[in-house]
């Protein structure tokens, strides 16, 4: 780890009085007699019943039985238990409450086509469309408890199908709609999910890109899987299952408009997400009814500033936590989200301004990797289109670079919008750190820790350090922590609470900067991330050794100008058999195939062993450097250090 951090960033921006006063974050400080932002974060961060209760009413978080206790810590930090003995159902608070008052006629979302196709859904009509599915699903024998994938593109369906699952108090299982067969398998399987909603297939560029066929092949290996919903979004042949598999019009159309919504503890599970990890299978983030949506909407409210009424795109997937953000945290604020089915740059690097301007977006969600490809085609694309609509942007997904932060600070925003920076995850339902309509910004940076997190950088010893490098770590619990890890609370233990007692360590590297401002600078695990979606290693390396020509896989991630990383394997072949480009290729498209097309490596490469510690473990960082042509470090470890010096000349 690096031990000092090279800063020499200057402010570029500073609010502005409107931006302070008109602020729901000020109004929340305001309401309880806070003065600045540093009070906020005391007082939130040491009197953690306090800030929750007082979110909660903030937000309007509605019950069918008051809790008795905010929080309840008896089985220790690391399992905190919210709004004891609290009924609700999230579901209410999204739709329900509405109706019958003036947002139940306002638009909930918008959806706009790769074909420029638009279509939008009151508050009203999407409360309607949502109570007709979960009476489709009741009818099908599925309720409280069942846990239900979603495969699909960011289409209205999709957030019909999210909230019918909530309704009737099942378990939401959002998979991102470029898996492919082995990663739906891993995720639904070890969830022994019982439906599945998917579409015939997606659209990008003008290519009809199957899911159908996909899920069919998963569903053999899922046997616990007893329904499959398919919406026909491209008129596409597929194959359907009697007796398993349903049309979602045929089962849908007719259902009853009124439906009751489940009342669910507010500790009863909502969703699983599952997020990668550097080894093993995919871990799944379960997340309650009053934990991710609470943290969604105030993360929504209090950094990126979003008004009832006003409009947000996050240009997401739902398999990435920031799907399931958007839909939760625009719908508590009374807001409208934005949802676009298609490729960002297409049919031309102007495509996301033009929706900018057609659709009014006051929010911008992007991602740095979005940012480095628009920039590829210079400022021509910004100023044909008019985007006064907008008052922040947001990022979250890697860190930045400072070039791209600037080209859309400066190119984009002229200087005039703040670029509100979030960085946290799956596990903390939003962020850890953000940026806020109250404190100036620096390139790349972060204002502070979100009001409610208690995050710190410390050293290797477990001390705060500022202005050098360390671990982010979190020192109190938060309502939208994850309950653990799905059947597997061993596994969250070992991962967060393990290093230091009482501190949860994120497995980010971070530093704070003598003006206080925040930095996050990649993880410090062997997670990869490619274009702002993560994936462990160990996923890729399973497809490699499943094939019969090779006997050990590493896989590592190496810079790329957009994506900011792409992947890199390297394959220890068995006994007899010999490299060539055929096989080369037949690896690749094994990993295409099973993990979903962005995955593709970039090259594999065959070596005679991998480097090793004595307990076995493959040293991935290592291999990383060895393959840059950088410094591997003390290579002492090793079992067998002569494999750094070959993994240097693979071809």
């Amino acid at each position: 780890m690096k031990e000092t951090f090279e800063f020499g960033g200057e402010i570029v921006w500073k609010p502005t009085k409107k931006h302070v006063e008109q602020s729901n974050l000020w109004s929340f400080m305001k309401l309880h007699g806070i003065g600045t932002f540093d009070q906020l974060i005391q007082r939130s961060t040491e009197d953690v019943a306090w800030f929750t209760d007082a979110l909660l009413k903030y937000l309007n978080i509605q019950f069918y039985r008051p809790y008795d206790q905010i929080v309840d810590f008896s089985r220790g930090i690391a399992w905190p238990l919210w709004c004891v003995n609290g009924k609700m159902n999230i579901v209410h608070n999204c739709l329900d409450k509405y109706m019958g008052t003036d947002t139940e006629e306002q638009l909930a979302l918008i959806w706009e086509g790769e074909d420029g196709a638009t279509s939008s859904m009151t508050y009203g009509e999407l409360f309607l469309e949502v109570n007709k599915t979960a009476n489709a699903l009741r009818q099908l024998g599925l309720g409280f408890g069942d846990p239900i994938g979603i495969y699909m593109p960011m289409v209205p369906e999709t957030v019909i199908a999210l909230l019918s699952i909530a309704k009737i108090g099942g378990i939401i299982l959002p998979l991102f709609s470029g898996f492919g067969v082995d990663a739906i398998v891993e995720r639904l399987a070890d969830a022994d999910t019982k439906a599945l909603f998917t579409v015939d297939g997606a659209v990008r560029r003008q290519k009809v890109i199957p899911m159908k066929p996909v899920a069919d092949d998963a569903a053999k290996r899922i046997p616990t899987l007893e329904h499959m919903i398919v919406l026909n979004l491209s008129d596409v042949p597929i194959d359907m299952e009697p007796n398993r598999d349903h049309w979602w019009n045929e089962l849908v159309t007719n259902q009853p408009k009124a439906a009751s919504t489940e009342i669910t503890n507010a500790e009863s599970p909502l969703m699983i997400i599952y997020t990668s990890g550097t080894t093993g299978l995919a871990k799944g983030a379960v997340h309650t009814h009053c934990g991710f949506p609470v943290k969604s909407a105030q993360d929504m409210s209090f950094g990126t500033d979003l008004h009832r009424g006003e409009r947000i795109w996050w240009n997401s997937d739902l398999g990435w936590m920031m799907g399931p953000w958007l839909i939760f945290g625009a719908l508590i604020l009374g807001a409208t989200f934005l949802l676009y089915d298609g490729a960002p740059d297409y049919p031309g690097p102007g495509r996301i301004w033009a929706i900018v301007e057609k659709h009014k977006i006051s929010i911008l969600g992007v991602s740095p990797t979005l940012i480095r490809l628009l920039m590829t085609h210079g400022e021509e694309p910004v100023k044909s289109y008019d985007l006064s609509s907008l008052r922040f942007f947001g990022s979250t997904g890697e860190p930045w670079n400072p070039d791209p932060w600037m080209w859309l600070f400066e190119k984009v925003g002229k200087k005039k919008i703040p670029i509100i920076n979030y960085s946290g995850g799956t596990e903390i339902s939003g962020g850890i750190v953000m940026g806020n309509p109250l404190l100036p910004l620096k390139a790349c940076a972060f204002s502070g820790p979100c009001p409610g997190i208690a995050a710190d950088v410390f050293d290797d010893d477990g001390k705060p350090v500022r202005n050098k490098v360390g671990e982010l770590v979190i020192k109190s619990p938060w309502i939208g922590m994850t309950r653990g890890f799905w059947k597997n609370p061993e596994r969250y233990e070992n991962t967060y609470w393990s290093r230091w007692e009482n501190t949860w360590v994120h497995g980010d590297f971070a530093a704070i900067d003598s003006d206080g401002l925040w930095y996050i600078l990649g993880r410090s695990d062997d997670i990869i991330k490619v274009a702002g979606k993560r994936f462990g290693p160990a996923e890729a390396e399973s497809v490699l050794v499943s094939h019969p020509a090779v006997a050990e896989a590493a896989t590592i991630g190496v810079p790329h100008e957009i994506k900011l990383n792409e992947l890199v394997v390297f394959c220890v072949l068995n006994p007899g058999i010999e490299p060539s480009e055929e096989l080369r290729e037949e690896l690749k498209q094994s990993v295409a195939v099973a993990m979903g097309k962005p995955l593709t490596p970039r090259d594999v490469l065959f070596v005679s062993d991998l480097p090793k510690t004595r307990n076995a473990k493959v040293m991935r960082r290592m291999i990383r450097a060895a393959y840059l042509g950088e410094d591997p470090g003390d290579t002492s470890s090793l079992v067998n250090p002569e494999a750094v010096e070959e993994i240097r000349h693979a071809k």
